[in-house]
């Protein structure tokens, strides 16, 4: 590269006007790279330093706190110092990975020989439970099929455990090269599936696969306090890897049962209590079924229905913590249906509407006569 004093100017160097908008510098770098490439310009030293020197500039003026700074100050204001520092290509993989199938621009670790070994796959279990189970927690035993390790093969794949071969279409890269042009294309062995390995004689346990299908059961504790749509990540319970790869997980998703009069809410748990009228004007003591048993409720005179009132203490447990959520109770009024009423209680209710002075309907015999039949 030239010293700082004859280090040519970012925008003549990619070809752009100082107003040019990122998409342009953008479309003038590809240009450039792909005219200047090492791999295109074998030997060529003056290429390279061309792809060089125009990746720099597209390094600065990309940015857009670079470029402000290197309209104002020049080369000084972004830091440029003589030579070549690589590290400014790390974030240009998008850009030659779509010109030339590989990310790096100088082909660093082009030819490298694949992992060969693959983790296994994660698994997910659906585990219903009962609102009381989400509360309080349980330990169930889940039965999981899923593909292990092959025991009479070792998880090689290959009969009596022996190693499998090295491909010899691939030479164990797992990949094969081969050029268009001045590009050089990597592509998956179609011999091994891209593994590196080749198996002559396969386990007849496992067919060659490396892994066979069993059911395992599963000690799972269900935390307290969990609810509907949560996930337990079981780490290692997956499908085993092949080739000495990892396992996968095991995703237990949970779904709680919806309770016939209770509500969840975190760790509170809601519920509605009717009351009669009589109760909601002069008071009264009502008993309360919660998940820790019957409660007592104290029913002040003068509640209006709709009204909230909490039972502390008596809620499903708090997850991941100690101490248990509250109930709450909502009440709401009992209209009872007039053919719930024999004619004592309906005439006391046209004797408290007298005193009220609210006029009610009148009950007429043919509204007796219905009644018998209904």
């Amino acid at each position: 590269m030239p010293s700082s004093t004859t280090r040519r100017d970012y925008y003549e160097v990619l070809g752009v006007a100082r107003d040019a908008a990122v998409k342009e510098i953008r479309s003038a770098y590809r240009r450039l790279a792909v005219q200047y490439h090492p791999d295109r310009n074998a030997g060529d030293g003056g290429a390279e330093e061309r792809f060089k020197e125009a990746a720099e500039a597209y390094a600065v003026l990309s940015d857009p706190e670079k470029r402000a700074r290197y309209d104002r100050l020049g080369h000084a204001g972004v830091g440029a110092q003589p030579g070549f520092d690589p590290t400014i290509f790390a974030d240009f993989s998008d850009i030659l990975g779509d010109l030339f199938g590989f990310g790096d621009p100088f082909g660093r670790g082009r030819g490298r020989r694949p992992a060969s070994a693959v983790a296994g796959a994660d698994l997910r279990y659906d585990l219903v439970l009962g609102f009381d189970e989400a509360a309080f927690g349980k330990e169930v035993e889940l039965r999981i099929p899923r593909l292990e390790r092959c025991g009479a093969c070792s998880g090689t794949g290959s009969a009596g455990g022996a190693p499998p071969r090295t491909c010899d279409a691939c030479s164990g890269r797992g990949q094969i090269r081969f050029s268009q042009g001045f590009f050089t294309v990597a592509r998956p062995c179609p011999q091994c599936e891209g593994s590196g390995f080749l198996i002559s004689d396969p386990c007849p346990e496992c067919r060659g696969t490396a892994r066979v299908e069993r059911e395992r059961q599963i000690e799972v504790k269900v935390p307290a306090g969990v609810e509907d749509g949560a996930r337990l990540r079981l780490t290692g319970e997956g499908e085993h890897g092949l080739r000495g790869g990892p396992p996968g997980d095991l995703y237990v998703v949970l779904h709680v049962e919806a309770h016939e009069r209770w509500l969840r809410d975190g760790a509170d748990v809601i519920s509605q209590e009717s009351i009669s009228y009589p109760q909601a004007v002069l008071g009264a003591e009502i008993e309360v079924e919660t998940l820790h048993g019957p409660a007592r409720l104290e029913i002040p005179p003068g509640t209006e229905p709709g009204r909230r009132f909490t039972i502390r203490s008596k809620g499903a447990q708090r997850l991941g913590r100690s101490g248990y959520g509250d109930h709450v109770v909502e009440v709401r009024l009992a209209i009872p249906a007039p053919r719930e009423l024999d004619d004592d209680e309906i005439e006391l209710l046209r004797r408290l509407a007298e005193l009220k002075e609210t006029p009610v309907r009148e009950r007429r015999v043919l509204d007796r006569v219905k009644d018998l039949f209904t």
